[in-house]
């Protein structure tokens, strides 16, 4: 099994994966970011698909084209499981069609409560008691795939968005590389099978 992780940002969540031993021959990202930094020591393969050649960060944006680059560099490194974390590009279906039913993402949030970027912000202004973080299938639809696996997290008073998205992100960090090896081990067991994650059900 082969894994490819996204990553946009400081790699917290790529550090949890890798201290769990999993593994990751590519990490991926669409802007420079720690992430590559922590793949570089770590002697995985890192490739850098930068929105700025791709219209950047406006309307001019092409995400056709960039998710078809993004697709080259996956298949290029024989990727067979693609992991999110923390990647903040939306790509269009070329993505799907090339890994159905295996990309995997993480949010902080219980979805199907709290979808898109503000989930967090979101929780905390409707005053929930308990939010948490899910992984999830990504699919075209965003925030809408299968659940894989969540937890709960309390709100607390006095959280403010930073606080809060801290403690969602301690049981990201947790959760996500747990969910991954869960994933990896059944999809090797049935290595062979025409069934994709999407087909089977999760308890």
């Amino acid at each position: 099994m082969r894994v490819g992780v996204l990553v946009s940002g400081t790699g917290t969540i790529l550090e949890a994966i890798l201290e769990a031993d999993l593994p990751v021959v590519l990490v991926a990202a669409d802007r420079p970011c720690r992430g590559l930094e922590i793949a570089r020591r770590a002697g995985i393969a890192t490739e850098l698909v930068e929105r700025s050649a791709f219209g950047g960060f406006g309307d001019r944006f092409d995400r056709e084209r960039y998710t078809r680059e993004l697709v080259k560099v996956l298949e290029a490194h024989r990727v067979d499981l693609v992991a999110m974390a923390g990647f903040g590009t939306i790509v269009s279906k070329e993505l799907h069609d090339a890994y159905p039913g295996r990309i995997l993402n993480t949010h902080p949030a219980l979805l199907p409560a709290f979808p898109g970027w503000h989930a967090v912000a979101d929780a905390l202004e409707a005053g929930v008691e308990v939010t948490g973080c899910t992984v999830h299938l990504a699919t075209l639809e965003t925030d809408a795939g299968p659940v894989l696996a969540q937890e709960e997290v309390p709100v607390v008073p006095g959280d403010t968005v930073e606080s809060l998205h801290e403690r969602i992100k301690e049981t990201e960090r947790r959760l996500y590389p747990m969910t991954l090896r869960r994933v990896i081990e059944q999809m090797d067991a049935e290595r062979g099978s025409d069934a994709n994650l999407a087909d089977r059900a999760w308890r």
